[in-house]
């Protein structure tokens, strides 16, 4: 209120000039009642003046002792504090973004630099029988491989932007189309992961655990067990997820996925 009325003190005086200019413009012409008038405005003003100023000392000690008045200052703190909040919440939901960003730009590097040590190479296809005619060249092989490429990146950019119902429908595809493929079992665990993702811990332990029965001797194994501990967890299973990362740990030590099963055994309760 005490804010309010200080805001009307400029038009306070704006009403005393007012008053004013008539007998201003008077007092050019040397008119003596002009000179009165001025003097009597003059006073008014002061003592309008001098009444705001009694006004505004009235609201400062009603200010002190108004609890009405206290409850509206704590409220525009709160409305302050709620503000900070909001930004750094703002800030830690860029850092959490950030941070699935890189876990997915490491997935796919990993995913990349796996595939590129599965794929056959050239070097180790079988020598030729010495005075065997050379095949002719055909360039039906290489169209199917690119093709076959061409679906799995297609499925795993999917995946990379978070389109996780795509990337399984596409990473399915990939393995009933190419069920020979050297990518296969790394589609399959993607279809799990992908599943995880989801939440869908039921259906994600049932694809992993497909992979290691028909892929059985593949490197994607204890990826396929640390995402198998995972869903455990996430459906509060701790018991099967303790056994199931005992088991990657003394099946597969040296692995990456053996190591991450360890830090999670420390902690899991």
């Amino acid at each position: 209120m005490g804010d309010r009325l200080r805001r009307f003190a400029p038009f306070l005086i704006v009403a005393g000039v007012l008053l004013v200019t008539p007998a201003h413009a008077q007092l050019f012409g040397g008119d003596d009642t002009a000179r009165k008038q001025i003097a009597e405005q003059s006073k008014r003003i002061d003592a309008l003046s001098q009444q705001l100023a009694r006004i505004e000392d009235s609201l400062k000690g009603l200010s002190a002792s108004n609890p009405a008045l206290e409850l509206s200052q704590q409220l525009e703190r709160l409305r302050q504090e709620l503000t900070q909040l909001r930004g750094q919440m703002e800030v830690l939901g860029n850092e959490v973004q950030s941070a699935s960003k890189r876990q997915r730009d490491m997935y796919l590097d990993l995913d990349t630099r796996m595939k590129r040590l599965e794929q056959p190479s050239a070097s180790a296809a079988a020598p030729p029988v010495a005075g065997a005619a050379k095949p002719a060249p055909t360039t039906a092989a290489p169209q199917a491989g690119d093709a076959e490429a061409r679906a799995y990146d297609a499925a795993q950019e999917q995946r990379r932007i978070g389109n996780y119902p795509a990337a399984i429908a596409a990473f399915q595809n990939f393995v009933t189309q190419y069920p020979k493929s050297p990518l296969a079992h790394r589609a399959m665990y993607w279809i799990g992961d992908s599943q995880y993702n989801l939440r869908d811990f039921k259906t994600a332990i049932t694809s992993q655990n497909r992979l290691i029965v028909a892929w059985p001797e593949s490197a994607s194994v204890p990826d396929a067990l640390l995402n198998i501990a995972s869903c455990q967890i996430e459906l509060g299973d701790s018991a099967a997820a303790r056994k199931t990362l005992d088991g990657l740990v003394t099946r597969y030590p040296a692995s990456d996925a053996a190591e991450k099963a360890r830090r999670r055994l420390a902690t899991l309760k």
